[in-house]
Order: structure tokens, then C-alpha cells, then sequence
């Protein structure tokens, strides 16, 4: 594999920590630095004000823009308007003056800089000696959180300490709505309502285009200090107040900002309400003090239930948490109406836009940790359902066809060889769909959201397919997940995952009618569903096209295996990303893949085939694979240790669970993998643990790297709490009510009574 860590930050199990700054990673510690809690998320950027190359990010989940639309898009089914998670207000917004020096870390002289993370409680620290020309040194630190249990709330604090002088500072501090989105020359924003008083601040902001509306509301005190004066800001799109304050040598003053923040998407209701729910809220709020208390018992209880223990690498056990860390800021459920962004809320890349990956590759974290999370992610999907239908037309089909990428659910790519080729977006909701009902047994969903959601599927795929001379069912000019092949025929992954969302189809609505004929009736009267197009999608299933000989070998696509060959491992490093180093269509011009295809569909629907097929396969396409996505490495580990190949297994988790912490692809600074994150936990569950869930009943192989001495975790699985624990000699699992799965080809019952079970030599990395 080409790609090389750039490890820039320390290592430590519960930290993530940068000792000096470097402003040459000024940026990627951003966004390693970024707090979130699904409702709203900030970079890692400096309180201060700073003039060095910075994206100084704060979002709100599912307040969106829209962008131009494209007068030069001429030709029917492509998007001539997208959206975009719109940056919104920096509500830590600060300036610090002495004497009219600023403090400002791009020009000024520190000492003693540190940046830490703690995985425990979410809090970030900075602190750091700054000097003034003169001489002078104050002690700062900096530290904030945002709320895990009450979503509106984040929190600020600032501690100054003059080291060797007397005199008096300028602290100011805003709600700054005049924020820029990338290199937008202007803001997204408009001033409703605000209002500026000497110890609160307040503004409610409202998009331009989709009318969406944020309210932030700003508390300040002070502690060890009484400011001298304090003069309101006038500024546009900006509250805030100037604080003179009395310095004292040794002596540290403690600044504290509570933030409320308050997000509306629905235009129709009222300004004044929105308004008096922000002024409400703020009163309720919690202070500094018991929010902190609340912050570190949610992340004490959090681990007690979700951690991963690794012994013997404290790489990797990093690694893994900091993923962990960040699905639980990312997502856990707090409001059905939003959903997982490749970036989450910690960059503008993509467009904070929501992709296929969300079903296929972030939802097992939740269905093994949290189902009533899970849950709303597939809900997402149904309220998006007529989004999906009226793109199906769009696209000349029929039923729903889900967006490659989007927020409120209507296609955001103007890419056509994205939005019009790929199709997994809508196999992936299937799947997800399929999944989730498989572990919950949540039939009740499964008989109303789930089938509706799956008849829309399966006819929008019939109607994009067609019938070849010789009666195959097949999907032409199509991009598969291996997006450097484009406009291709016949690709295995999207044929695969459609022949299943036509069986599951099938299975779902003959059951119902068979057990339900109620339901059922509602259903035909709301889609219109018959026993004919039934039958139709049967026919399909029956006749679909696979590029799969007898030995279990698999092409890609049609002609797959005529492409010239390039050798990835010869590719420089200094070229990546590719895509802003190659020409677009030299991406094409080979056999290079970007993330895994085959082994996508082959990971998805594990017990569908044969060990030699996969061995094969991963044998065949891996050497050709450039993991210029973030899924790819975890998918390749997983597959790698089921086939016993355990050194690549542990390549790969290494470069999966670190990809942004060690900047692999060398763009951590446009925020986090999100898919990376949560294919680093699939990667420990999965892979070493060797979990299967798309069999009739759970399927796990544990094993054990060499350069580990013992991992364990924990999955919830239909009521029951598994904890998996492996050493170097014994596996102990145990449950908190009877189990039934397959330990090593065996079916077995867990109890809460350990169960130990000599680890297989087999299963054992020498």
C-alpha cells in the first residue's frame, strides 16, 4: 500500500494530544479536535481571533443552503441546484488585547503550547505561555465542551494569569453570525432579531435561500475579577461586549461563556417563538459546573457500556476510541430528522451531505449498540421517500431512487456520472432496511415504512434495468462503489445487492399478505403493488446477470479484465489525493480501484459464498486496490482475517482506525472520514472478532493479532448484553440472558455464567 502515516500527535489511550503547534497542521488539528453532539458540532479552531490559514466551522445538523443553480446544466435528470451544510455562527468568538497588543498565534511568541482531547468527558484544553513584545508573559487555557445530554448547550471557559505584571486586558466576546462558508465571498446569513447586554448576548440568524433559523444566546461571567467597563459591540450580524479587566501578577481571572443554541427547519413557525424557547432554554440551562459533571457521568456510562479494550498497542487502542469518540458525537439518536454526513459536523467537504455509507457501513455500530438510533437512521430514509420518488422521475424510472448525497433529501450532486449511475444508494437502504429488521425483529416497521420503502426500490431498480436478447436482467452504464470506472455494464456489486432487494421484496410482501391481508390491502392501495410486478421482480432476481465462474471468481464489471494494469504500490506519495493530482479522466483509463467492490458485496452478504470465492477475489482485487476511500481498508481487514492472511489484517486496521489521526490521505484537514470512523469499529467487531449478522442466527470467530495481547468488547444483541473478551489463550464470552450463536462452527449458548474457550491456534497471528 502506497499511503504513509504522517503522525503528528501523541499517543496515549485516553488522549489526543498536540505538544507545540505546528501551523503547518494547523488545520488538520481542527478537525481532529472537533466536538460535536449531532444536534450542532465545532472545529477544533482557536477561541482568539487568528489570522493563519484556519476553517474556523461551526454546524448545525440539517441546517442547509442551497447553492446557484447551474444555468449551463442543460440536459434532463442532472441536478442544476445541490445544498450544503451551511457554516453558521462562531459562538466562541473571542479577542484578548493587552495594551493594544492582540493575542494572535499566527504573529505572537508562546511557550509551553498544548492542545489535548480527552476521550472521557469530551473536553478540549489548550493552554499556552504567550509574551508580549515587551516581555510580559500571561498563562492562558483555554478549555470547552459541547452537551451530550442537553443538546442546546455548549460551553466556554478562559483562564488568564499574568505572570510577571500588573495592568489591565481587553477580553471581547461574540456571537458572530458574519461567517463565510469556504471561499464564499459573502455570508449565508441574515440578522432577524438580536440583542446585546453587558453579562447576555443574543441573535436569532436565518439563511438566505432555505430559510433556516438559529438562535444563539450567550451568558458571560467572570470569576477572581470585576471588569472595569463594558461596552456593547455594533456590529452587523455580530453581539457581543468588550470587557476592560484588572490583571494582578499570579493572580488568574476565569472568564465563562454558557451557550444556548436553538435550531429551527421548520419555516412556519414564528420568530417570537423561536426567540422565547432560546430565552427559556438559556434560563434552564445548567452552569459550567454541573454541565461538566453531567458531560463526564454521560461519557463515564457511555464506556462502561461501549468501550473497546486493546492490550498491547496503545496505537491502536487510541485509535479506536478516538472512532468511538466521535460515532457517539457524531450520532446517537437525538432527532430522526438528521442523519450521518460523510464529514459529520467537523468540515465543509462534501458538502456535510449524507451518502450510501450511512446505511452500509456507520448503522451496525448502532444496530450492536444503540437500536433506537438505528432506528431513526432507517426512519430518515421513509420521511425522505417522496424526495426519492420524485427523482426517480426525474431520472426517466419509476418508484424511488435515493440521492447519492444529500440533507433534506433531494439529490445535491450535479455530477451526473455519480447521481445518475450509482445505485447503491437505494440497494444500501434496502440492506439497511433488511438489517435492521433482521436483528430487531421489529416486524411492525418492517410491515408498514419497511415494505413501502422496499416496493419503491425494487420498482425504481426494475425499471432502471433491462432485458438483454437473451432475457437477462442486467444494469447498464452504471458506477459501482469502485467509482474510477464509470459508464460500465453488467457490475457485479450493483447487480448483486439489487437481485437481493428484489428477493427480499418478494419475501416481505408474500409473508404480509400471507399473515397480515390488512396491511397488506394498505399497502397495495398506497403503492399500487401488484401480484404481476411481483412476479416481474421474481423474473429479474431469476434471470439477473453475474460475471461469476464456477471456481468463485468474480469480474468487477463486463471487460474488467481486459483494462491495462497500473502497479498502485509505484504511485508517489506526494500525488495524493489522487483526485486533486490526476487528471479526472486518467482515473478511468486502468484497473486501479478506488475503494472495494467485489469484496463490498462479498463483506454485506458474508455466508452467500464459498471461502474460495473470497480468498480468490481478495487475492485478485486487493494488489489493484489505492484505498482512496475511507471504507476500503476495513473492508480488505475484515475479509483478511476471516482468510487467515492476518498480517494484512492488521495493516489495514491500523491504517482504518488511524486514517485521520496519522492523515493517511492527507486530507484530515477538510474534516474526518466519518465512514473511516465507523468502519474502524466494524473492523475490531467484525473483523478480529470475526461477528457475522447476515445469517439466521449471530456468527462470531474471534481472534488475535500478534502484536496484541487481548482485546474485548461488548455488542446488544435482541435484549441481550454479549461481552467478548480474547487473550492470547481463552476466549471468555458471556451474556445477560441465554443466547444462541455460532462459536467457531458451533452452535452455543451464552449465559450470564462465563463461557471460556481455548482460542484455536488457527485463529492465533504468529
Amino acid at each position: 500500500m502506497a499511503k504513509i502515516a504522517d503522525r503528528y500527535f501523541t499517543v496515549d489511550p485516553w488522549t489526543v494530544s498536540e505538544a507545540g503547534f505546528d501551523p503547518k497542521h494547523g488545520r488538520v488539528a481542527e478537525s481532529i479536535f472537533s466536538l460535536a453532539n449531532e444536534y450542532s458540532g465545532a472545529r477544533g479552531f482557536f477561541d482568539e481571533d487568528y489570522t493563519g490559514d484556519s476553517l474556523i466551522g461551526s454546524y448545525f445538523n440539517g441546517v442547509y443552503e442551497y447553492g446557484a443553480e447551474d444555468p449551463s446544466i442543460q440536459y434532463a435528470g442532472i441536478q442544476k441546484r445541490g445544498h450544503f451544510m451551511v457554516n453558521a455562527d462562531n459562538w466562541l468568538a473571542m479577542s484578548l488585547e493587552i495594551d493594544g497588543e492582540r493575542l494572535d498565534l499566527h504573529q505572537a511568541t508562546v511557550s509551553d503550547f498544548t492542545r489535548q482531547l480527552d476521550l472521557r468527558n469530551g473536553v478540549l484544553t489548550r493552554s499556552f505561555v504567550w509574551e508580549l513584545a515587551d516581555g510580559r508573559q500571561v498563562k492562558l487555557t483555554f478549555t470547552r465542551f459541547i452537551s451530550m445530554v442537553d443538546a442546546s448547550s455548549a460551553y466556554q471557559q478562559v483562564t488568564l494569569t499574568p505572570l510577571n505584571f500588573s495592568g489591565s486586558a481587553t477580553l471581547t466576546s461574540r456571537v458572530d453570525f458574519d461567517t463565510r462558508h469556504g471561499a464564499d465571498p459573502d455570508p449565508h446569513w441574515e440578522d432577524v432579531r438580536d440583542f446585546n447586554e453587558l453579562t447576555a448576548f443574543g441573535i436569532l440568524g436565518k439563511t438566505r435561500t432555505s430559510r433556516k433559523r438559529v438562535f444563539t444566546l450567550a451568558k458571560v461571567s467572570f470569576t477572581g475579577v470585576t471588569p472595569t467597563t463594558s461596552t456593547p459591540l455594533d456590529q452587523t450580524r455580530v453581539v457581543g461586549t468588550a470587557y476592560e479587566l484588572p490583571l494582578t501578577a499570579n493572580e488568574p481571572l476565569t472568564f465563562t461563556k454558557q451557550v444556548t443554541n436553538i435550531v429551527e427547519k421548520d419555516e412556519a413557525v414564528a420568530n417570537d417563538a423561536i426567540w422565547q424557547r432560546g430565552l427559556t432554554t438559556s434560563a434552564d440551562q445548567a452552569d459550567y459546573a454541573a454541565a461538566l459533571k453531567t458531560q463526564t457521568g454521560y461519557w463515564d456510562d457511555f464506556w462502561a457500556k461501549n468501550d473497546i479494550q486493546i492490550d498491547g498497542d496503545v496505537a491502536d487502542q487510541q485509535g479506536i476510541r478516538y472512532c468511538i469518540f466521535q460515532m457517539a458525537q457524531t450520532y446517537h439518536g437525538q432527532d430522526p430528522t438528521n442523519n450521518i454526513g460523510a464529514k459529520g459536523l467537523t468540515g465543509e467537504a462534501y458538502g456535510g451531505l449524507a451518502f450510501w455509507d450511512t446505511e452500509t457501513m456507520c448503522l451496525p455500530f448502532y444496530l450492536f449498540n444503540d437500536l433506537k438510533a438505528a432506528k431513526n437512521l432507517v426512519e430518515f430514509r421513509y420521511s425522505t421517500l417522496d424526495a426519492a420518488k420524485r427523482r426517480a422521475k426525474m431520472v426517466d424510472c419509476e418508484g424511488a431512487s435515493y440521492p447519492i448525497s444529500t440533507i433534506n433529501g433531494d439529490e445535491s450532486t450535479s455530477l451526473w456520472q455519480h447521481a445518475n449511475t450509482q445505485l447503491q444508494p437505494s440497494t444500501a437502504v434496502a440492506y439497511a432496511i433488511w438489517h435492521y429488521a433482521h436483528l430487531s425483529d421489529d416486524t411492525a416497521f418492517l410491515n408498514t415504512h419497511g415494505i413501502e420503502m422496499l416496493v419503491e426500490i425494487s420498482r425504481f431498480l426494475y425499471s432502471r434495468g433491462a432485458w438483454n436478447r437473451k432475457h437477462e436482467f442486467s444494469f447498464y452504464g452504471v458506477m459501482g462503489p469502485d467509482e474510477f470506472q464509470v459508464m460500465t455494464n453488467h457490475n457485479a456489486y450493483t447487480n448483486y445487492m439489487a437481485l437481493k432487494t428484489f428477493e427480499f421484496t418478494i419475501e416481505t410482501a408474500q409473508h404480509l399478505a400471507k399473515t397480515d391481508p390488512a396491511t397488506y390491502a394498505d399497502l397495495v392501495a398506497k403503492t399500487g403493488v401488484s401480484d404481476e410486478e411481483l412476479a416481474n421482480f421474481q423474473d429479474a432476481s431469476d434471470h439477473m446477470v453475474f460475471l461469476g465462474d464456477t471456481n468463485g471468481m468474480i469480474e468487477q464489471q463486463q471487460g474488467f479484465y481486459d483494462l491495462p494494469h497500473i502497479d498502485v504500490d509505484k504511485i508517489p506519495v506526494t500525488d495524493f489525493p489522487l483526485y486533486d493530482h490526476w487528471s479526472y479522466d486518467r482515473l478511468f483509463r486502468n484497473d486501479m480501484i478506488k475503494q472495494p467492490d467485489v469484496l463490498m458485496f462479498q463483506f454485506l452478504y458474508n455466508q452467500d459464498f464459498t471461502a474460495r470465492s473470497k480468498r480468490l477475489n481478495y487475492d485478485y482485487y486487493t494488489p489493484r486496490t489505492i484505498h482512496e476511500s475511507s471504507l476500503s481498508p476495513s473492508i480488505h481487514s475484515i475479509l483478511a482475517q476471516e482468510l487467515h492472511k492476518f498480517d494484512d489484517a492488521i495493516n489495514f486496521f491500523g491504517f482504518a482506525t488511524r486514517m485521520d489521526l496519522d492523515n493517511f490521505n492527507r486530507n484530515t484537514r477538510d474534516g474526518l472520514h466519518t465512514t473511516s470512523i465507523a468502519a474502524a469499529w466494524l473492523n475490531i467487531v467484525y473483523g478480529f472478532g470475526g461477528l457475522r449478522s447476515d445469517g439466521p442466527e449471530l456468527i462470531l470467530n474471534p481472534g488475535l493479532p500478534a502484536s496484541w495481547q487481548g482485546y474485548q468488547f461488548r455488542i446488544n444483541y435482541r435484549g441481550a448484553n454479549i461481552q467478548v473478551k480474547v487473550t492470547a489463550e481463552t476466549v471468555t464470552l458471556t451474556a445477560t440472558k441465554p443466547t444462541t450463536l455460532t462459536l467457531y462452527g458451533k452452535e452455543t449458548t451464552l449465559q450470564e455464567t462465563p463461557l471460556n474457550v481455548a482460542l484455536p491456534a488457527a485463529w492465533r497471528a504468529k
